[in-house]
């Protein structure tokens, strides 16, 4: 097993200005905003010698300086170091002079005197597009090398499919970032255990968290995350500090993100922003350095429309998205999944692994698991508590199968009763209905007429006096 990840340092920002007082304020300024990697250059000669043999995040940079001027330097940093955003501050406010420095690369443009909330926040997107830069960089390495550095921080997700080997590489490049991570993917496609790699990879050295904040209301949400003081609101009796604080220097994972209220959402969109919060009952801030990973199993954008999740949220947390495909859209992964299932079932009741039938991997393959993976363990784990010996049982799984069938027709057929017969186009007869539905069947069940009787939800002799019906050439299996 691979020793765990170190996680990425923070790279510094650098300030030059020949002045010294100057320099010494914006670092305070920078440190106190949690931008605690700052450097400090009052001769502009030194910063080529310094970039030589020093990553920087972004640089920012005085134009009038005895020596060399930032004006010079400027193109000679951005030739020799492109990723390195530069950010001018300086006493000239003219427009020439600021075309002048954006033509020469440059990443913004600020007067001074300026207001240290502004100055905090043209840094932050500097050290953001900077790390941006990086991690397209690493990506692109990564996915034409074509392998994972880390297989042991997947272990827990079984999958043979092409499409998810690609998802772990994106979250090996991403996972040392201190960004947020968006998961989406319908219920039971493994969102956590996503979550959890994540944390795995990322080497952070706190605790990776979990809370589902489903139906928390704003109250709960901030007693769960920020915690309170003693005396908050009634019942409060001590003090708690809430799962941030247990988090710390780790993983913050909020499950169902998509059922917070908008009170929620603007909490936890000042977190993201500030890193910092205010446990229930206090107006002083505490500081934080957790990650927050969400999941959800909502179109977030459909909730934005709806104007149930906003939008500014929405773009923070997915400074990483990762999509999870639901099972139908990876039927490979099928075989591999009923074999580790069956085995874990196995052990845990302390049976030996059962046999399975030929038939069971082409009755699967016609459904489409509308639970998923969960759905798809729940399965084989009630057909091994059924098992008594022998082959494996069919009789289980078609049931649920069939039930789930059953509950899809009934809604197609409630569906079909709202649409007037007239515009159905040519209505078809029953005879034609019922032979289009019996080729459909034969052919997902690759000519088993047992698995084709149960997606029709008829007998075996039934379906086999309709083939007869319909002539020697249509009859398999």
């Amino acid at each position: 097993m691979k020793a765990p990840r170190q996680a990425r340092t923070p790279l510094p920002v650098l300030l030059v200005d020949d002045e010294t007082q100057i320099l010494k304020s914006y670092s305070i300024m920078l440190r106190s905003a949690g931008i605690k990697q700052v450097l400090t250059l009052d001769d502009s000669t030194e910063v080529m010698p310094l970039l030589a043999k020093q990553e920087v995040a972004a640089i920012v940079l005085d134009l009038s300086m005895p020596g060399l001027p930032g004006i010079e330097l400027l193109p000679e940093i951005t030739a020799n170091y492109p990723m390195v955003p530069v950010v001018i501050l300086t006493a000239v406010n003219e427009l020439e002079t600021a075309v002048e420095c954006m033509k020469a690369g440059a990443f913004d443009y600020t007067v001074k005197p300026v207001e240290s909330s502004r100055l905090e926040a043209c840094i932050r997107r500097a050290v953001d597009f900077h790390a941006l830069r990086l991690e397209v960089l690493h990506l692109k390495e990564h996915l034409l090398m074509g392998e994972l550095e880390d297989e042991d921080a997947f272990s827990s997700i079984i999958t043979v499919n092409k499409r998810m080997r690609a998802i772990f590489q994106y979250v090996e490049v991403i996972a040392a970032t201190h960004q947020p991570v968006l998961i989406t993917g319908e219920t039971g496609t493994g969102k956590e255990l996503f979550a959890k790699a994540v944390h795995s990879i990322s080497g952070k050295k706190g605790e990776f968290v979990a809370v589902n904040v489903a139906g928390l209301d704003d109250t709960m949400f901030s007693d769960t995350l920020f915690g309170h003081k003693k005396g908050a609101y009634t019942g409060a009796e001590e003090a708690r500090e809430g799962l941030i604080a247990y988090a710390a220097g780790g993983t913050l994972f909020l499950d169902e993100i998509g059922d917070t209220n908008e009170s929620s959402q603007v909490k936890l969109l000042r977190l993201l922003q500030e890193q910092k919060y205010y446990p229930l009952g206090s107006d002083v801030p505490k500081k934080s350095d957790v990650r927050i990973v969400v999941a959800t199993n909502q179109d977030l954008q459909k909730l934005i429309i709806e104007g149930r999740f906003r939008k500014d949220l929405y773009y923070r947390l997915r400074a990483h998205q990762i999509h999870i495909p639901p099972l139908r859209d990876r039927m490979e992964d099928i075989p591999v999944l009923l074999d580790y299932y069956l085995e874990e079932a196995a052990e845990s009741m302390k049976k030996k692994k059962p046999t399975v039938p030929p038939e069971l991997l082409t009755l699967m393959s016609t459904y489409h698991f509308p639970g998923n993976i969960r759905e798809l363990q729940a399965m084989v784990y009630d057909a091994v508590a059924r098992h008594k010996g022998g082959v494996l049982s069919m009789e289980s799984f078609r049931d649920i199968i069939g039930q789930e069938r059953q509950g899809a027709a009934a809604q197609a057929r409630a569906a079909e009763e709202t649409v007037p017969y007239g515009t159905r186009g040519n209505f078809p007869t029953l005879r034609d209905s019922e032979s289009a539905l019996i080729d459909k069947a034969m052919k997902l069940s690759n000519g088993n007429q047992g698995i084709a009787a149960s997606l029709l939800g008829i007998t075996r002799q039934a379906l086999n006096k309709r083939l007869n019906r319909k002539g020697p050439e249509k009859k398999k299996g």
